[in-house]
């Protein structure tokens, strides 16, 4: 099969859309199929991934983020001389929107992948008048797409109640060969100013106001007042990174990491903090976890779909932010508390290999292209089968 994504987004930046688009069009890429990547940047090729180049404009507050731009003239042109078997759209701007109105105009079967609720983080950045306008986009979007992908069943439920009817749950994988504790190093430990049994706390992720940082701060600080050896290392970076360093001058943060750095911060530290409620899954989750942490976090996204409470780390509902500060103080304080429970987070990660969630993908867009090929009312009836099966496995 040839297969069309269509992102915003695309390593090197490092955040969770781009890694997971990455993820799923080399893992097809791996299994034979005709892979080509349309995203802001210059034509070339990742491996076997064919990169097309799409217009784009430096996000602000991001510069080294690109704003895809419309092409749909140029997407037309380019798949009437050679036409996908399928496109993936992984964002809803305004590339997004134009590789869709192109794909639905020459009949090609669109996958959609709902990675972010933007509408959520309007109240973030003082244009919460706008949020109903966001969220009504969105819907509309990925109403106009064949089949659409969530990692969780709670969105999937999200989203069928709002409306789209073609709901597709996808789980995330993590590698538990890169991400493992044998990356533990007691060299990076001692550059942190730390000992070899001082708890640290670790945070990955953009540095940015919808990812509520400052509780994990907070817990720290609890924390500190009981073991002034205590640190909390911050992975990251973005637009709040000076205000959360002026701050809180006690926290350390050390840039966003990549590959096997990034392995070893998450293997040298001893308990993840995941504070945020906007995101729809949270790759962190899963690669904390596979790194032997145990994790703090609210009983959402990530968190709710593949952390036992009280077995591999501590959750909390969403409303209870006290409960946050409170359960990483006291995880911080039992160190073979977060032993037992790290061990267990590894275990947990390891039956999510990406090679698995490769295979349900390819399975995925297989069944979309025989409903394609199907007369209408058997198309329907399939696509019905489909979902009341879907439904019945979550």
């Amino acid at each position: 099969m040839r297969i069309t994504f269509v992102t915003q987004t695309w390593p090197p930046q490092g955040h969770g859309v781009a890694l997971s688009v990455r993820t799923l069009a080399e893992g097809l890429a791996a299994r034979d199929f005709d892979v080509e990547v349309v995203r802001p940047g210059a034509n070339g090729r990742a491996g076997n991934v064919g990169l097309v180049c799409a217009p784009g404009v430096a996000m602000p507050g991001y510069p080294s983020v690109q704003f895809g731009l419309p092409a749909g003239n140029a997407l037309r042109r380019r798949w009437i001389a050679q036409r996908p078997d399928a496109i993936y759209i992984a964002t809803e701007g305004l590339l997004g929107v134009s590789a869709m109105r192109a794909a639905n105009t020459l009949g090609i079967p669109v996958v959609t992948g709902f990675h972010t609720h933007f509408h959520d983080y309007a109240a973030h950045y003082g244009i919460e008048l706008l949020a109903p306008l966001v969220r009504k986009h969105l819907l509309r979007f990925h109403r106009r797409a064949q089949m659409t992908l969530v990692p969780t069943g709670a969105l999937r439920a999200e989203l069928t109640d709002a409306g789209i009817d073609h709901v597709q749950k996808l789980r995330r994988g993590v590698d538990s060969r890169l991400f493992t504790p044998e990356r533990r190093d007691l060299a990076l430990r001692r550059s942190w100013g730390v000992h070899d049994d001082t708890p640290v706390l670790l945070c990955v992720g953009r540095l940015a106001a919808e990812k509520n940082l400052g509780f994990a701060v907070q817990a720290c600080r609890a924390l500190h007042a009981r073991l002034p050896r205590a640190r909390i290392v911050l992975v990251g970076d973005g637009p709040q990174r000076d205000a959360l360093a002026a701050a809180y001058p006690d926290a350390l943060f050390v840039g966003a990491k990549r590959g096997t750095e990034l392995a070893a911060h998450y293997a040298s530290a001893d308990l993840f903090l995941f504070p945020s409620l906007s995101e729809t899954f949270g790759n962190v989750v899963l690669e904390a976890m596979a790194s032997g942490l145990p994790v703090v976090a609210f009983d959402r996204a990530a968190a709710q779909e593949h952390v036992a409470n009280g077995i591999s780390g501590l959750l909390v509902p969403t409303t209870d932010a006290r409960g946050f500060i409170t359960a990483a103080y006291q995880l911080g304080l039992d160190p073979e508390a977060c032993r037992v429970l790290g061990a267990n987070a590894r275990r947990a990660a390891q039956h999510c290999p990406p090679d698995a969630v490769i295979a349900e993908f390819e399975k995925l867009l297989n069944s979309l292209a025989v409903c394609r090929a199907l007369p209408v009312e058997a198309r329907i009836q399939l696509c019905e089968d489909r979902q009341r099966g879907s439904a019945g496995a979550s």
